[in-house]
């Protein structure tokens, strides 16, 4: 349970809800089934980040509901609202939204800035400047085929470490794509995450002509917005260069 004057926090996302449990231990009350990090992590479950549990939510009467544009749906979180709950939504599309939609949901749930934000800052910060960018497809779904479109957040982690989404100027943001029609790009590489779909060694690869580099990511260094945005500066470079080996 929360101590004296912390408040009582209701997470719908799962990267913000790592953030905050790092950051400002005691606060969560309630996060949804796919809140997976921290590992262990005790609090109430509050149904999905499609279908939340408005009723349970209510009743664990919560000072801030903290939620995402894009992950989170209007009309639920138009409920909250209307139960009388202050709800804060994020909008995340670039790496330097999330840095300071971050700082901002710390400091509604009575959080100092915590040292790892400063070092995902800096570890981004720090990047050089790619030489050459490669022109990439990046799948997230298949049965049907969607891929990574226009103003997305892993889009631009990918454009600072030298990747060109062949996408990024897509109507849609995550738009669904036939095969055939990604074979037929010139593509320098395939960039598979392990989520939303989880693509493996043996599930999404053989899928693309043979000679064309894939490489597997870590969708959680990849999309999430939260402590692993430290690492995956390294994390992410490693597994493109991997491609290519």
């Amino acid at each position: 349970m929360p101590g004296p004057g912390v408040p009582r926090v209701v997470s719908l996302v799962p990267s913000l809800t790592e953030a905050v449990a790092v950051s400002a231990p005691g606060a969560l009350v309630g996060a949804t089934e796919w809140c997976s990090h921290p590992a262990g992590l005790d609090v109430v479950r509050v149904g999905g980040t499609k279908n939340p549990d408005v009723p349970g939510i209510v009743r664990l009467a919560p000072d801030l509901v903290i939620a995402n544009e894009e992950e989170n749906r209007a009309p639920d979180l138009a409920d909250l609202r209307a139960a009388g709950l202050d709800v804060l939504v994020t909008e995340i599309r670039t790496l330097d939204q999330a840095l300071g939609e971050l700082s901002r949901v710390l400091t509604a749930c009575g959080a100092n800035r915590p040292e790892w934000l400063d070092r995902a800052a800096a570890s981004w910060s720090q990047l050089p400047v790619p030489n050459d960018h490669l022109r990439a497809a990046i799948p997230i779904w298949r049965r049907p085929w969607m891929v990574l479109g226009r103003d997305t957040f892993a889009g631009d982690l990918l454009h600072r470490l030298g990747i060109d989404n062949a996408y990024a100027t897509h109507a849609e943001r995550y738009p669904r794509i036939p095969l055939d029609q990604l074979h037929s790009e010139q593509l320098d590489l395939v960039v598979l995450p392990d989520e939303p779909y989880r693509f493996t060694r043996d599930d999404g690869p053989e899928a693309f002509p043979a000679g064309l580099p894939v490489a597997l990511v870590s969708g959680r260094h990849l999309t999430w917005y939260g402590p692993s945005l430290a690492e995956a500066p390294g994390v992410l470079s490693e597994a493109l260069r991997a491609a290519f080996r």
